[in-house]
């Protein structure tokens, strides 16, 4: 029986000094009931916009234009506000992406759910169908007693998950409900969110762009973009079968890090302007089987093999065939993989990977000069030799503890326990777990933000063993100001890491005037030479700039850009594709692996996703607790785990 019917529904902004932008365009699907419907697609296509228009939650300038909404039989884009509070919560609710925005922060969680059954006169005893509701999401009843900020990322999804059920919803809207969570929290939560909808009967529409955990979970898979529905068909058929070139683009993104064999592709181009018309397909400047047909007539959503495409090539049935993967069984489409500029990329594991020895990093990577989309074996053996040379920086034995006072009470955490690591030129190290294992910390440690507790960071600048290293851990004043010039960071999230009031150019400026003395044209000249050693070209279009003019890829390339600007001898990457789409996180994979390969940096890789780590990095070390519990080649430290904590984050990743 259909729950939710979607028809025609259009959403545009329509901001008082800019053009009105047309954010979603005729879009139909339904829901029935139980059933778990997956929306995938890149950021700004529209998810977010589609799923508050179908809440009623669109702010100004958004407003719903035309369309209907059907839930239960009741139209909810002309609902009163009364009538729609009473359906909010008890009949549909959702789960917002950022659990600590969905919490009130200044009261405990037992008041939060005490205001939601006042709001909707649930007569029930708080405190029992409060614990009934922890024991749900499998949280201790103690925690009702907590305030949010005292809880973990994911026990505060737990908790948003658990109010969103609180008075047993038909259907729950769930918007990117594990983005930011490490891979082992993620698990869980989805986990139990599969138990309890095959307890209580829900039906679910799934926001995201994790295409594992999407094709893992829904029944059926609606793909958008550009603020339509491209592609509607069950999750299995869509995994094997794909028919809209976009959706092969997404396939081509994912991939199983335990297979011998792993290669991922980015989708050229960006997403259209949405504030202008445009007579074709909305595809077809990123499409590889685009056609004079295709640039000026739009498809409409037509039935083909068993789903829905809005594709006139798949339509016609011109659309060639692939081949399955060799990694997870999904396609993995050849027309995406890179043939020449720089906006394609297609990236590998190194060719050393598959005898068993270490791994090179990002073997099929290009620069965006280079002339060839492979490494070869040459390349192979020139960026992994590094590791015959001596360290540039060594960890060794690092001890790091916290202690806090609270009145005459003295609490001590240890944050790290005997760490021992050491970075060569030419190679990247990735260092893998949860988040809250340390990970950072150590990274603190190496660019002498924070001190070790007990144990040494020695920097040797020549990276041959020549001279005395430098102990960074004793460092003060300009002494450390001085090294910090060779050990620069790439943080995790591109939209915050650049001053929003500030251009492109005077960005990059900063590092060349502290550490270079360069001023004026210098600078300038300088900084543009930067922006295309990271892939933007014309440097002459992204100069003056102001960070939201550019997409997340660019931001993330201008703080890249940024790092090698006082030209360090390591790099440490802190998440740096957490934030992006899986779209465009292969280029960016690739960025990091050419800069390492032609500069010759020691890269340090922060990350939970252990498929870039894979895909990137010539060692893992798996970080559990503050200590390392398992070390070695990338092939086979992911490909043959020996610690079972490694094989938990293993086991976490999506089985297509």
């Amino acid at each position: 029986m259909t729950l939710l019917e979607v028809d025609q529904l259009s959403v545009t902004y329509t901001p008082r000094d800019q053009p009105a932008v047309r954010a979603v365009r005729d879009v139909s699907f339904t829901i029935s009931d139980g059933e778990f419907v997956g929306l995938l697609g890149e950021s700004g296509c529209g998810k977010s916009t589609l799923g508050n228009a179908l809440l009623r939650l669109l702010s100004p300038p958004a407003r719903i234009i035309g369309g209907r909404v059907l839930f239960d039989g009741a139209d909810l884009a002309t609902l009163h506000t009364r009538q729609l509070r009473e359906l909010r919560w008890t009949n549909l609710s959702t789960v917002f992406q950022s659990s600590m925005n969905s919490l009130n922060p200044v009261i405990r969680i037992r008041e939060q759910f005490a205001d939601t059954f006042a709001a909707h006169r649930v007569t029930d005893n708080v405190d029992t169908r409060a614990a009934e509701l922890m024991e749900l999401v499998s949280l201790d009843r103690r925690v009702l007693r907590a305030f949010p900020h005292e809880l973990s990322g994911g026990m505060k999804q737990r908790v948003a998950l658990a109010l969103a059920l609180a008075l047993r919803p038909k259907l729950v809207l769930l918007d990117e409900p594990t983005t930011g969570l490490d891979v082992v929290v993620q698990r869980s939560i989805l986990d139990r969110l599969a138990e309890l909808r095959q307890e209580l009967g829900f039906a679910v529409l799934f926001i995201s762009h994790d295409l594992g955990t999407v094709l893992q979970m829904a029944d059926r898979v609606l793909v958008m973009y550009a603020g339509e529905i491209v592609e509607n068909r069950p999750a299995a058929e869509l995994r094997s079968d794909p028919r809209h070139p976009y959706t092969r683009g997404l396939l081509g993104s994912y991939a199983d890090p335990r297979q011998p064999e792993v290669r991922i592709t980015s989708i050229p181009g960006r997403t259209p302007d949405l504030s202008v018309s445009h007579p074709g397909c909305l595809f077809a400047p990123r499409c590889p089987y685009a056609e004079d047909a295709c640039t000026q007539t739009h498809p409409a959503l037509l039935p083909d093999h068993g789903g829905l495409v809005r594709c006139l090539v798949a339509q016609a049935d011109r659309l060639p065939t692939t081949p399955p993967g060799p990694l997870t069984g999904a396609t993995v489409d050849p027309a995406f993989v890179a043939t020449g500029g720089a906006e394609v990329a297609s990236i590998s594991p190194g060719i050393a990977d598959a005898a068993g020895t270490s791994s090179a990093g990002a073997a099929g990577a290009r620069s965006p000069n280079a002339g060839s989309g492979s490494l070869s074996a040459a390349d192979t053996d020139e960026a992994t030799g590094a590791g015959e040379t001596a360290a540039i920086l060594v960890v060794h034995d690092v001890h790091k503890r916290y202690t806090t006072r609270k009145g005459l009470r003295t609490n001590t955490v240890t944050a790290i326990s005997g760490v021992s690591l050491a970075l060569h030129r030419g190679r990247v190290t990735a260092l893998v777990g949860q988040s809250g294992s340390g990970k950072t910390t150590i990274a603190r440690l190496i660019t002498g933000i924070e001190r070790p507790t007990t144990g040494e960071v020695r920097f040797n600048g020549g990276g041959d063993g020549d001279g005395d290293p430098t102990r960074v851990d004793r460092l003060r004043g300009r002494a450390l100001r001085d090294y910090r010039r060779h050990v620069q960071m790439v943080f995790q999230d591109p939209f915050a890491a650049l001053n929003p009031t500030r251009t492109v150019a005077y960005a990059l400026s900063r590092p060349l005037v502290n550490y270079g003395g360069l001023r004026g044209g210098a600078a300038r000249d300088r900084a543009a030479e930067l922006l295309e050693s990271v892939g933007l070209f014309p440097a002459g279009q992204f100069l003056d700039k102001l960070p939201h003019q550019l997409s997340g890829g660019q931001r993330q390339r201008v703080v890249t850009a940024r790092a090698l600007a006082p030209d360090p001898a390591v790099l440490i990457a802190d998440e740096p594709i957490s934030m992006l789409d899986v779209s465009i996180r292969a280029e960016i994979l690739e960025l990091l692996a050419d800069l390492v390969r032609t500069r010759r940096l020691a890269m340090l890789y922060i990350t939970h996703d252990l498929l870039s780590a894979r895909l990137l990095a010539d060692e893992v070390l798996v970080l559990n607790r503050g200590e390392l519990v398992e070390s070695g080649p990338t092939a086979e430290v992911i490909g043959a785990p020996r610690n079972d904590y490694t094989k938990l984050l293993l086991d976490s990743i999506p089985r297509l």
